[in-house]
């Protein structure tokens, strides 16, 4: 072991002889790990590669710097860094770990960040002896949900908070673009300016380093990059597949055909492949949060569960970029945007079949009521209008209890009745912007 060397690669990513450097704000998940960190427990911080977890660290450290902590007492290591490769991994924490200490000699109680932590064989024990006894702060952060959950639920079983990181909202996008919207008044004034950014918003997507690119193309390759790094790093590599065509083709068409049920069957006859190498490799694009699915909603939960599901991208860029033809994804890129806007609020969907086999896009329970959240580009056809209100009115008389009925669309914001039934016409942007500015 060359204790010399892993220092200076730890330094690298430390900020002991450093500035810290500048970083965008993401304040509600700030404000989240702020609060979760309070309880001592382990922070989890989980998400797609390249949504700005790393990011998120940094500015927790600036936190904890501001409320006295000294950074000499922060470890932050970055399991991305190649460099690691060349050292024995069962005792790569350790190591770090103790040449740490030996080097910076903190005093007091220890931060330390471990982040792409999948990348370690081992790495859940050696977090959880580290918490039983030290009880230094941690936080750990990885792209793949499954392996960390799976393995933090059998190693530290109620000893830890999870945050789920995406890439970012419409309102973070505006506030990375330095226009503030914190009123009705200015949305109405911006409306325009407003629209041209959500066009961009949905064409590139949101990520972070994707949103401060300006060149076009270098955007294109970027996200291009991005889905090659998944495919390779957080799927082929960990679980060691040697059919990577099956899975680039499985990925291609689901991000293609985004907004769209598959069932396993169907998938299985496109790609003639096994039903078992179909519904394992869903499941590791899933995992990898490449794609994300919603079941359809059943008050059987063994139906539920045997129900095909419906797959949404986890960025619109990604859809965008591996698509042959925009033009004809606005509604389906429309739909995906709205999804990922309800699952950073914290919902919980599905999507609905009324008994006449018409589609409901997004069904979600409320405390005291259910949501009916229904997506369409434009009602200005008549035909149109009648399909995506009708599906209310039907969807009303088979559930049980009260009901909110939404459709978010392009067009502008009203409030119609139809067939006894109240629906809400949301502009999307007063849909998406409606934290910010009520």
């Amino acid at each position: 072991m060359n204790k010399d060397k892993i220092f200076e690669i730890i330094s690298d990513w430390n900020f002991w002889f450093k500035p810290l450097p500048h970083t965008h704000a993401r304040e509600r998940y700030e404000a989240e790990i702020a609060k979760k960190s309070k309880s001592g427990e382990v922070i989890v911080i989980k998400g797609v590669r390249r949504s700005g977890k790393s990011t998120l660290l940094i500015n927790e450290i600036k936190r904890l710097v501001a409320e006295g902590i000294d950074v000499h007492n922060i470890l932050f290591v970055n399991f991305e860094d190649q460099r690691f490769r060349m050292f024995e991994t069962q005792t790569l924490l350790e190591d770090i770990k103790n040449i740490y200490l030996e080097y910076i000699k903190p005093t007091g109680d220890l931060v330390i960040m471990l982040d792409e932590v999948q990348n370690v064989s081992g790495w859940e024990q050696w977090v959880r002896k580290e918490y039983e006894l030290y009880h230094n702060r941690l936080y750990v952060t990885g792209s793949n949900s499954h392996l960390l959950s799976a393995e933090f639920g059998t190693a530290l079983s109620g000893r830890y908070l999870d945050i789920e990181v995406f890439p970012l909202s419409f309102n973070e996008y505006l506030t990375f673009n330095g226009i503030c919207v914190n009123s009705k008044a200015q949305r109405l004034h911006n409306k325009i300016l407003l629209q041209q950014q959500l066009n961009n918003y949905i064409k590139y997507g949101g990520f972070p380093k994707i949103v401060l690119q300006e060149d076009e193309a270098l955007k294109i390759e970027t996200i291009k990059s991005y889905y090659d790094s998944i495919l390779l790093k957080d799927i082929v590599a960990r679980y060691q597949l040697k059919n990577y065509q099956v899975l680039n083709d499985l990925a291609l068409f689901l991000l293609s055909h985004n907004a769209t049920i598959n069932a396993y069957n169907k998938l299985k006859n496109n790609f003639s492949s096994s039903f078992d190498t179909i519904r394992d490799y869903v499941e590791y694009l899933k995992n990898s949060y490449i794609v994300l699915s919603i079941p359809k909603f059943d008050y059987s939960l063994k139906k539920q569960i045997a129900n095909p599901q419906k797959f949404y991208a986890i960025d619109t860029g990604f859809s965008n970029v591996v698509s042959f033809n925009i033009s004809r994804k606005v509604g389906a890129n429309l739909e995906n945007i709205v999804f990922l806007e309800l699952k950073r609020r914290g919902k919980e969907i599905f999507y609905y079949k009324t008994e006449k086999g018409r589609e409901v896009d997004f069904f979600v329970q409320e405390e005291n009521r259910i949501e009916l959240i229904q997506v369409s580009a434009t009602l200005e056809n008549k035909e149109t209008r009648h399909r995506e209100l009708r599906v209310f009115s039907e969807a009303e008389r088979e559930l049980r209890g009260e009901i909110r009925a939404l459709l978010i669309t392009f067009d502008n914001s009203e409030v119609v009745e139809y067939n006894g039934c109240e629906i809400e016409i949301v502009n999307v942007l007063d849909f998406l912007i409606a934290d910010n500015a009520s």
